[in-house]
């Protein structure tokens, strides 16, 4: 992986760059923000004189070209941009221009930068669209934008390229916004593209573009099958989706118990479609204890039926920690949570049911037992156990809430121990505390490297306790 180019690396390159380094041996050519880093390492550096104090340090940016089209004069710049191309960093640092606070600089720079594109159109739209794309964010950075998109629109063949040999997420965006509207690709190409983007931006782009040529040209297997297999959950539910107008909406009950509930979601749309019911499917996925599957049980609840609760928490009690998990899941979204039952989960070896059971509690976290939940906050209980109480406990309020968090501010767990500090320092507890009581009083001697003394007074004060 490339080096990032932040503040600290612009003014590396501008120090290099002094010292008679070429260019190339700096510079990352295709990473656009090597060159704005760069333009704003040579802007400040005369204001703030991070390398120390050196009269001749303006002369010495003026000799180099590369330091001269990012001087702080704006004569200084227009300078450069007459002298013409010196290295290959000219081109690069002129988009910079194009954007130019200074008008006469930004006249200048958009004239050579139109010349150049209709002179070298091709490699000038390969080498600087990623850097017309992050300078067109800025104020002036349209023109060179529109430009760019105008001249990509004229090249779709080229723009087909740019999908596969750039690494820069805005360009190769800008090049599927083009090849989309000139309709370069069939809908097998279109799926197997959306199959295989790591982009969340394209996922959409391709597969609405797939299911709308299947709309408009009659479904094709092929390119079903791709969206299906994709690993994206968006371009999975764009396959199941386009099952019910290519006559395979028997395939969808497959998709049921998908890991995406996206995906779930759609199977049961295109099961009901097809005349099926997708309820019952799903019920009968989770009936055998030793065939269910963790989405089998998410897909139930999602069904909405309050008379599967009871199916619900017989898994609650499932060997496999995901069904368990998943049953907690089901019955918090149905309402009909067992808090009993659900309580002795916060007990529970596996994280996700300790986390599920917290989750579904918290609505009736005042009706727990508080002694047995501030238990589970001592070391010996593992932390998945002692989050969940937590979690349950700072849902208590008042001094509940307090004694709690004092309780772990000395955890093993540094996630445990900076929401503990939180709950402290937000203060909610304060509206439920009794006045002046002694137990506050000793909880908050606790807490005071928490705050600075002037805050912890008003903390005592408003308690009503003595500073």
């Amino acid at each position: 992986m490339g080096r990032r180019w932040d503040d600290t690396a612009g003014r590396e390159a501008v120090g290099h760059l002094l010292e008679g380094l070429t260019p190339s041996q700096v510079l990352n050519f295709d990473d656009p923000a090597c060159w704005t880093s760069l333009d704003e390492a040579v802007r400040n550096l005369e204001v703030y004189r991070w390398d120390g104090h050196d009269p001749q340090i303006s002369a010495r940016l003026r000799a180099r070209q590369e330091t001269a089209l990012c001087h702080r004069d704006g004569r200084v710049r227009e300078g450069a941009l007459a002298a013409g191309p010196g290295t290959p960093a000219f081109w690069y640092l002129l988009v910079v221009r194009c954007a130019d606070w200074v008008e006469p600089v930004r006249v200048r720079a958009r004239r050579m930068l139109a010349e150049r594109l209709q002179e070298e159109p091709e490699w000038t739209l390969r080498a600087l669209t990623p850097l017309v794309l992050r300078v067109g964010r800025r104020e002036q950075g349209a023109w060179a934008r529109d430009l760019f998109d105008e001249a990509l629109r004229a090249a779709p063949a080229l723009a087909l390229d740019r999908l596969h040999d750039t690494r820069d997420t805005a360009t190769r965006r800008l090049a599927a916004r083009v090849v989309l509207d000139a309709g370069l690709l069939d809908v097998r190409e279109l799926a197997r593209s959306a199959a295989e983007t790591p982009d969340p931006v394209l996922w959409r782009w391709w597969s609405d573009a797939a299911l709308a040529t299947m709309a408009a040209d009659g479904p094709d297997d092929e390119a079903v099958d791709m969206l299906l297999g994709a690993r994206a959950p968006l371009v999975r539910s764009a396959g199941v989706t386009a099952l019910r107008r290519a006559g395979r909406t028997q395939e969808a009950s497959r998709y049921l118990t998908d890991r995406s509930s996206l995906v779930r979601a759609c199977a049961r749309w295109a099961v009901s479609q097809g005349g099926g019911d997708p309820h019952s499917r799903c019920l009968a996925l989770c009936t055998d204890p030793a065939t269910v599957r963790p989405p089998a049980v998410a897909g139930l609840a999602e069904c909405g039926r309050r008379a599967d609760a009871e199916l619900l928490r017989l898994l609650m009690s499932h060997p496999v920690a995901a069904v368990r998990a998943q049953a907690v899941a089901g019955l918090r979204l149905l309402e009909s949570v067992p808090v009993e039952d659900t309580l002795l989960l916060v007990d529970d070896p596996s994280a996700a049911v300790a986390r599920e059971a917290a989750r579904a509690l918290l609505p009736y976290a005042r009706r727990l037992p508080a002694d047995r939940l501030t238990e589970r906050l001592s070391q010996p209980w593992p932390t998945p156990t002692r989050r969940a109480a937590f979690r349950l406990l700072r849902a208590c309020g008042g001094l509940t809430q307090l004694r709690a968090a004092v309780a772990l501010l000395s955890d093993a767990d540094p996630a445990l121990r900076r929401n503990a500090e939180s709950a402290v320092q937000l203060r909610a507890w304060m509206a439920e505390v009794p006045p002046g009581d002694t137990e506050v009083d000793r909880l908050l001697r606790q807490c005071t490297h928490l705050f600075s003394d002037y805050v912890m007074g008003v903390l005592r004060a408003r308690a009503g306790l003595g500073r």
